[in-house]
């Protein structure tokens, strides 16, 4: 059955990669992107995500089956924060009312993993909490510090820890919305290529995302996971980060990372 997708990010990387298969599969896709995109919308500036709902809402008629919010910037931007959680956050929270009318609603975020390195816990914190203008100035003081690779983890733990706190909520899976994000590994898309271009940056990022099963993989990887869980048949998974890596999360984190109480066998 055709279904009615909104896919932020669309223009490149793993968010075309998305709203191409899901097209190839004769959905309907309405792409969001800064530029070359249905949607043209600048996910930095609130006044233009509080917006979205109604241009999407014009643009389906009102209605819409699932939201895949998938733009983002890379380490070192300034606006990283904006975009990577508020614009993701505030993507999926302003479509949940078309969601409603749906009778599969799904919506996935893209997080990264970067959840398992080292973040700003003031940071991640503020995001959680909403507050714009201070995340605006601790991230331009990062900037300043040469610290500016701290909004990228910061901001994609934050998408992680809000999904898991939000998808079991009333609103979410009490209205029969599955919410989850995804955590990719290292994927070639123009946020990698110029890393991945020289022998030297693929040296390190094997150093910092090591990825023992196929190494860096292609965007359209990453699609057909949100897509299956942005799909009619994702019934029961929500709440989850889940790590599409090659390896990585296992790899820097190692196997004893399940927390919670243990009982001698009796």
């Amino acid at each position: 059955m055709s279904r009615i997708y909104a896919v932020t990010g669309s223009a490149s990387g793993i968010g075309k990669a998305t709203k191409e298969l899901l097209e190839g599969q004769g959905h309907r896709v309405v792409g969001i992107d800064r530029a070359g995109a249905e949607i043209e919308v600048n996910l930095a500036q609130a006044e233009q995500r509080a917006a979205l709902g109604d241009r999407v809402a014009a643009a389906t008629g009102g209605a819409l089956d699932a939201v895949i919010a998938v733009a983002g910037v890379g380490g070192m931007d300034p606006l990283g924060a904006e975009i990577n959680f508020f614009g993701a956050r505030d993507a999926v929270v302003g479509l949940r009312p078309l969601l409603l009318g749906s009778a599969a609603p799904r919506a996935v975020l893209v997080s990264s993993i970067s959840v398992v390195m080292p973040n700003l816990p003031e940071l991640t914190e503020l995001l959680l909490q909403g507050d714009e203008g201070a995340v605006s100035t601790l991230t331009r003081q990062l900037v300043a510090d040469g610290k500016a690779g701290y909004i990228y983890s910061s901001s994609k733990r934050a998408i992680a820890e809000w999904v898991r706190a939000a998808a079991i909520t009333d609103e979410w899976a009490g209205a029969g919305i599955p919410l989850n994000s995804v955590a990719p590994g290292t994927f070639v898309t123009p946020m990698t290529a110029s890393f991945l271009a020289t022998e030297q940056g693929r040296a390190v990022m094997a150093r910092s995302v090591p990825m023992p099963l196929a190494g860096p993989g292609r965007p359209e990887v990453v699609a057909n996971l949100l897509a299956w869980l942005a799909s009619e048949e994702n019934t029961h998974i929500t709440g989850q980060s889940i790590f599409i890596d090659g390896g990585a999360e296992a790899s820097l984190r190692g196997p004893r990372v399940f927390a919670g109480a243990s009982f001698d066998r009796v």
